[in-house]
């Protein structure tokens, strides 16, 4: 496999640094016991590749490790139902493409990691926990075998950080603490269930750590699906794609 090409890189230094940080965050989720969930609205091939290569261990000795593509007519609807928290959803697609997007910003409330294989203009930051992205305008890109290379990488360095158990192990300032008092105070993504059954009382929401019954008062004609923001048990406010997005470049800077 090569990952160089006349005139320059296939795979530049910024990307390799992104594939290394993801396929080490997907060793860290596969480990956990996630299943990979892969989208891919316009390209379906690409979806199937994907669930194959995880799937399937062609190398003597490679574990394989759960993964299934979603391409039914609405992706979002059956990454809902299919996702469990603690999985990771992967999506192969243009930046513009509104099922992914909408899939993106809902992960979070689902528990689930997100990983965004791609070409041309970027998506913006913070619309995936990993972006992997060819910078090219290229219409042809997807149909070329860079997706299909960074999706094989992506395989191969996971199973690279199988080799190295120690990898495995969560950073040790990351919180591991249940009702840790700093965790509590931020505000969390949550996809409304069940709307209140009268005007004062509480919704049913998803959260990334389950389902639970939050004070929606504040919040006018909540519906299902709405992405709203839950502190202290209560929704504080309705999310739009740019809102989220704020809201996590925020939690991550």
């Amino acid at each position: 496999m090569t990952t160089t090409e006349a005139g320059g890189h296939l795979v530049d230094t910024d990307l390799s640094a992104d594939l290394a940080a993801a396929s080490l965050a997907l060793a860290r989720r596969f480990h956990d016991g996630a299943t990979l969930w892969v989208i891919s609205p316009q390209w379906e091939p690409h979806a199937h590749h994907v669930a194959v290569e995880f799937v399937h261990p062609v190398i003597m000795g490679k574990r394989a490790l759960p993964s299934v593509a979603l391409v039914e007519p609405d992706p979002v609807a059956q990454s809902r139902v299919a996702s469990r928290p603690g999985d990771v959803l992967l999506a192969v697609a243009s930046a513009d493409e509104p099922a992914v997007v909408d899939a993106m910003r809902r992960a979070p409330a689902w528990g689930v990691e997100t990983l965004w294989i791609g070409a041309g203009p970027r998506p913006p930051a913070g619309a995936a926990n990993h972006i992997l992205w060819v910078d090219s305008d290229d219409p042809m890109v997807p149909a070329t075998g860079r997706f299909v290379l960074m999706y094989h990488l992506l395989w191969e360095l996971t199973h690279v950080c199988f080799e190295h158990s120690g990898l495995l192990k969560p950073d040790t300032d990351e919180c591991t603490q249940t009702g840790c008092v700093t965790c509590s105070d931020e505000g969390r993504l949550g996809e409304v269930v069940l709307e209140p059954a009268d005007a004062l009382g509480p919704a049913l929401v998803r959260t990334a750590t389950g389902e639970e019954w939050v004070d929606v008062s504040v919040l006018p004609d909540v519906r299902p699906n709405d992405l709203v923001l839950v502190h202290a048990g209560a929704a504080i406010t309705r999310l739009d794609g740019t809102e989220l997005r704020q809201a996590e470049q925020e939690r991550e800077g």
